[in-house]
């Protein structure tokens, strides 16, 4: 596939599916100045892993304190 088919194919792909803005910006902190509900979207993002995080360490924790037999 060449470099215009590529382009042309990802403009198709824009236009269809109606993206406007990168899929991954509610992934990671960026350098860019996101509007108001983007910030909104990361910093509950941003909650949610946190406590999936804090939820799966403690059930890792139990198996921490068990004992294995000789």
């Amino acid at each position: 596939m060449s470099h215009h088919d590529r382009d042309a194919e990802i403009a198709a792909f824009i236009r269809t599916k109606g993206v406007t803005r990168c899929p991954t910006a509610c992934v990671v902190p960026t350098q860019g100045s996101p509007d108001r509900l983007d910030q909104a979207a990361l910093e509950q993002h941003a909650v949610a892993r946190e406590l999936l995080r804090t939820k799966s360490a403690t059930r890792w924790q139990v198996f921490g304190s068990l004992r294995v037999r000789d």
